[in-house]
């Protein structure tokens, strides 16, 4: 396809900042922002620094695009936490832990903030709008 892909390690809010920086003169296609407790607390800096730098950016749960990320498609945190409430109520009934299979997500979501698309100049298809779980005007 021709891509090229960099990898970016950051463990500090200071690190987020200078990658940003970095990008104002590599000027990247696109950003995807890895999950995981670190970045969802700093979601709030990581979308405005991506609006700031004009990166289109797509994030992996919707919370992103509520704080004002353009772009999030990942799973659906509501059926996850439904499907733990499954579980506790059959260990609750007597099932063992042991015996429950291993279930991995099947309903994912995609969440678009048709705001921040304004904001970086970015028309999405009409295809695009209708096909989202949810879009944040």
């Amino acid at each position: 396809m021709g891509l090229q892909v960099r990898i970016l390690n950051t463990s500090t809010s200071r690190e987020i900042n200078e990658a940003f920086a970095s990008f104002a003169h590599e000027r990247p296609d696109a950003l995807l922002v890895s999950t995981g407790a670190f970045f969802t607390d700093r979601r709030v800096q990581l979308a405005q620094s991506a609006t700031r730098y004009a990166i289109p950016a797509i994030y992996g749960t919707r919370e992103y695009a509520e704080a004002g990320g353009l772009m999030s498609y990942g799973t659906s945190l509501t059926a996850a936490v439904r499907q733990i409430g499954v579980y506790a109520g059959r260990i609750l009934k007597g099932a063992k832990p042991a015996d429950l299979p291993v279930v991995q997500s099947t309903k994912f979501e995609l969440v678009i903030n048709l705001q921040t698309a304004r904001l970086l100049d970015i028309e999405l298809p009409p295809t695009l709008l209708a096909s989202a779980d949810e879009v944040i005007e």
